[in-house]
């Protein structure tokens, strides 16, 4: 029987790179995880440090951790879809294939994007300045793959439903080098059924194949089916649910592709109005396929005890 690839969202740090990502996703009991290599919101990135690196390698060799199933996160700043400023248009494909050339010092071979906004441009024209910039960015035959996150269609966001996905992928002249990243909030956000995952599948295999999916964000929502309002909730406490959650993470067919979560830290009122990750609670959950209904009092009183 093959092992479930679970692992949540951690931290990416200055002074120690990849080896905090390491040690984090190890507190949390995971077997992979993703970062973002410098902050979602801004360009500042530190230099990759390479004696830091091969530690953190050697940490993930002796904890069985496959790098092959780590992801980077790419920044949010990036937008290849709207080009109505082009000195910006052009920041963000020059700023995405730095971030490819920093995945690949540190060896990762997976980098999640959100494909973009048209901001009143339109569908189409969004999609073709995806299109274009991607070609431009992925010239080279070999590099790290970019996983298209499916998007839950807030404002003008492009990636909302699967025949968009495919437009992209069917414009890319290097179509080996382009994924798909499933999220699980975002799928239902923009009006995916996910009591019947099998058959969001086979629709997903028709229009795109199966064999493209990288990678899945595992969220529960805080909205209904359709709100187009991407909110992720905590699993087990929102409105897909945790049975459902569970027969997507242990689906058959997506058994090799890595699971990640992206759910809300949860607040402690310890007099610094401060949040701490969930991971380690969910991922428990996870592995005993058992809803534990005191999720948030359980986070809260671990690091209560752990401050």
């Amino acid at each position: 029987m093959e092992k479930l690839i679970i692992g949540s969202h951690v931290s990416y740090t200055k002074n120690d790179g990849l080896l905090k990502s390491v040690k984090e996703a190890l507190s949390y009991n995971a077997n992979t995880f993703m970062f973002y290599t410098g902050a979602p919101q801004n360009t500042k990135r530190s230099k990759i440090d390479e004696e830091k690196t091969a530690l953190a390698k050697k940490l993930m060799q002796e904890n069985n951790i496959d790098i092959n199933n780590v992801i980077i996160h790419a920044p949010y700043i990036i937008n290849l879809a709207n080009n109505k400023d082009e000195n910006k248009y052009n920041f963000s494909i020059n700023f995405l294939k730095q971030e490819l050339q920093r995945a690949q010092i540190l060896g990762i071979n997976k980098i999640v994007l959100h494909p973009g906004s048209h901001v009143g441009l339109g569908t189409e024209k969004g999609l073709n300045n995806i299109i274009n910039a991607l070609n431009i960015i992925l010239e080279n035959k070999k590099g790290p793959i970019i996983c298209l996150e499916t998007m839950a269609g807030k404002g003008s966001e492009l990636g909302k439903n699967f025949e968009e996905i495919k437009t992209i992928i069917n414009g890319i002249n290097n179509k080996e080098r382009v994924k798909v990243c499933l999220d699980t909030c975002h799928l239902n956000d923009a009006g995916y059924d996910l009591t019947n995952f099998d058959e969001l599948l086979d629709s997903f295999d028709q229009i795109i194949g199966i064999n493209k999916i990288a990678c899945i964000h595992i969220n529960d929502s805080k909205n209904i089916k359709s709100s187009h309002k991407d909110r992720h909730e905590n699993i087990g406490l929102g409105t897909i649910g945790f049975e459902n959650l569970i027969k997507i993470i242990y689906n058959e067919k997506l058994k090799k592709v890595p699971k990640i979560l992206e759910t809300p830290y949860v607040s402690i009122n310890n007099g610094q109005d401060r949040t701490y990750p969930p991971y380690k609670f969910e991922i428990e959950m996870i592995k005993n396929k058992k809803i534990n209904q005191n999720l948030i009092k359980d986070i809260q009183n671990y690091y209560k005890i752990s401050l």
